[in-house]
């Protein structure tokens, strides 16, 4: 468990296959990518969680702060692996993982094995050995042993300031448009991607009133324009003094969406700060471009 401290942003790199565990774009699928070193999608934070006696860590994506989890279908000797929402204190069983280290078959002195929970003999595999073409990552249902189950643990040093948000996409509009829908600009030509944004602003320590939820619809998957969005929508003429977080469940970490929104139309809960805040200075980024070593 030395290799996981609370709050450490890490990437995990297959030692067979060199692939890196990576949050899909779509927001819930998981997988092996081999050049997604400098991706925010490849980088990922440790929560860990005390439980039943044991120390237990807990895997949430920079990226749209989605929690690595088994799948809640069963398959065929395997269960796919993918991101899912911390919702409730029951998902313990579905997102909670124990790392140890990884001994024999060539494995070094960073790899580790990740065990879930509550079956130790399950663990976190790689797919593509054999069939290079699968990129998939997933959970062995019968205890096997295997090197591809071995990851390779890669720190990820903090940037020392926020990284620049993505520039915004063509659809951009002036601000005192933001609050008509996209489908009425556009005739609903352009709006093929629609989400549920439920908001919140929080107060300078990061508290908010659960009850205090706003919801509005929003099209696409510009983070400029979201932030431009909820800017209009609380009556502020700009959008910089202001961090939009992501909560991923009820029982999920602020994450700060520094990329663009995931692919898939589920509802995202958004929780505000305000810029120059003693909440907003807790906040961590991973520098995912910085050299090895470093």
């Amino acid at each position: 468990m030395e290799f996981f401290p609370d709050g450490t942003h890490m990437r995990l790199r297959s030692r067979p296959t060199g692939g890196y565990l990576h949050a899909d774009k779509d927001g819930a699928g998981v997988s092996l990518r081999p050049r997604a070193r400098a991706s925010l999608n490849a980088a990922w934070r440790v929560q860990r969680a005390a439980r039943y006696g044991g120390a237990y860590v807990l895997l949430q994506g920079a990226a749209y702060g989605r929690y690595v989890a088994l799948s809640p279908s069963p398959g065929p000797g395997r269960r796919a692996v993918v991101q899912l929402d911390y919702d409730a204190p029951g998902m313990d069983a579905a997102i909670m993982w124990k790392a140890a280290r990884a001994v024999g078959g060539g494995a070094g002195a960073d790899d580790v094995l990740l065990r879930h929970f509550p079956a130790c003999y399950r663990r976190l595999r790689a797919d593509g050995r054999c069939r290079v073409w699968r990129a998939g990552v997933t959970v062995d249902e019968h205890g096997g042993r295997s090197t591809m189950m071995q990851w390779t643990v890669e720190v990820i040093p903090p940037m020392p300031a926020p990284r620049l948000l993505p520039v915004p996409g063509p659809l951009l509009f002036p601000q005192h448009q933001c609050s008509i829908p996209l489908q009425q600009n556009l005739g609903g030509l352009l709006c093929r991607q629609q989400r549920t944004i439920r908001y919140v602003w929080a107060d300078d320590h990061g508290r908010f009133d659960e009850l205090g939820w706003a919801t509005f619809e929003f099209c696409g998957r510009s983070l400029f324009n979201l932030r431009a969005e909820v800017a209009h929508r609380a009556g502020k003429e700009i959008s910089s003094g202001m961090t939009v977080c992501v909560r991923p469940g009820f029982y999920g970490r602020l994450t700060p969406l520094v990329i663009d929104l995931p692919r898939s139309e589920d509802p995202m809960d958004i929780v505000v700060l305000t810029t120059w805040s003693p909440a907003n200075e807790e906040l961590r980024y991973p520098d995912v471009d910085a050299p090895k070593g470093t």
